[in-house]
């Protein structure tokens, strides 16, 4: 069974393995969404579009999940949205293949919503892509339902939403 440890880092500076993250999530969304690999300039577009600096205090969070060699197996980001009162939002939900199958994602979701709240969160919100069934899985196993399209940063074809007790 693969243990790993679940913490907030740094999103600003180098050296963190943050920049790398996000890299493989969006080869990974490329892959999956686009059925191809991403070129690099789309992941510089991507990158420069949505850029992942918000999630760091005092309104954001990013988890990064590490195998006990430090491995990077996933992570998750959460922002509170501007002009949203206590809605925060869910991004770059994401398990590498080294850590699928062991209960990460529910992990790093729980994890994320545990960050939420601690961020003044009544209400998080997140969406996806229809290909990503997994993540649409996780997310409805997990108390979320699908809502109207909220305003975001991608390209999504499902949203969710779901009440933080």
């Amino acid at each position: 069974m693969t243990t790993w440890t679940i913490k907030a880092e740094t999103v600003a500076g180098t050296g963190t393995g943050i920049d790398d993250a996000m890299r493989q999530y969006f080869i990974e969304m490329g892959r999956r969404v686009l059925g191809r690999a991403a070129t690099e300039a789309e992941l510089h577009s991507v990158l420069t579009h949505d850029p992942h600096e918000d999630l760091s205090p005092p309104h954001g969070v990013f988890l990064v999940a590490r195998s006990a060699q430090d491995e990077l197996l996933g992570c998750a980001g959460v922002r509170m949205l501007a002009g949203a009162s206590g809605t925060a939002e869910l991004k770059r939900m994401f398990v590498r293949p080294a850590g699928r199958g062991a209960g990460l994602g529910r992990a790093l979701l729980l994890a994320a919503e545990e960050s939420a709240r601690a961020l003044g969160a009544s209400r998080i919100v997140c969406e996806t892509n229809t290909e990503l069934t997994e993540a649409r899985n996780l997310y409805a196993k997990h108390g979320y339902r699908e809502t109207e399209p909220y305003e975001g940063h991608g390209n999504a074809d499902h949203w969710f939403a779901k009440a933080l007790g």
